[in-house]
């Protein structure tokens, strides 16, 4: 998947927050620690660095979404981090965004603190990050099975 296809995701996925932009995705890419996995019309960005790894961004074209794309993204990226000695998995999602906390909730996410004002709505407002954070050893993915066709890039 390509940096353009996955900011045009983005677009269509993120209604609220600002998405980023090809540009921002392709400079991200090209920064070392980053994996990029993608499955259908779905991709998830994480940095992999000493023990840690940080989702920096999941997204599903809402056409394809609740049908497992997300959950076999992050499915796989916890697989890739285990193999890796990695101990913890940390993420932010918008407080606001109550279906993507009840999801990470389902997966074995506790929430261990708040940045305030951390996100740029499109209208220009800000919202709090709920920061949510994964223990590897005991992360499951029990309810999402091995993704097929996931492709990988890792810098």
């Amino acid at each position: 998947m390509t940096p353009e296809t996955f900011a045009k995701i983005m677009d269509r996925a993120y209604v609220h927050m600002r998405p980023w932009s090809a540009t921002e995705i392709a400079e991200t890419l090209a920064r070392p620690h980053i994996h990029f996995l993608t499955q259908g019309q779905g991709g998830l960005i994480a940095q992999m660095v000493a023990d840690e790894c940080e989702i920096l961004i999941i997204a599903t074209d809402p056409d394809a979404q609740r049908q497992g794309l997300a959950s076999s993204l992050l499915a796989e990226l916890i697989r890739l981090a285990a193999t890796r000695d990695i101990s913890r998995v940390f993420l932010e999602v918008a407080a606001s965004n109550r279906a993507a906390r009840t999801f990470y909730a389902a997966k074995g996410f506790a929430p261990i603190g708040t940045r305030p004002g951390y996100y740029t709505l499109r209208d220009g407002t800000k919202d709090d990050g709920v920061l949510l954070s994964l223990s590897v050893a005991q992360g499951h993915t029990g309810d999402a099975p091995a993704s097929q066709g996931c492709t990988t890039k890792s810098g």
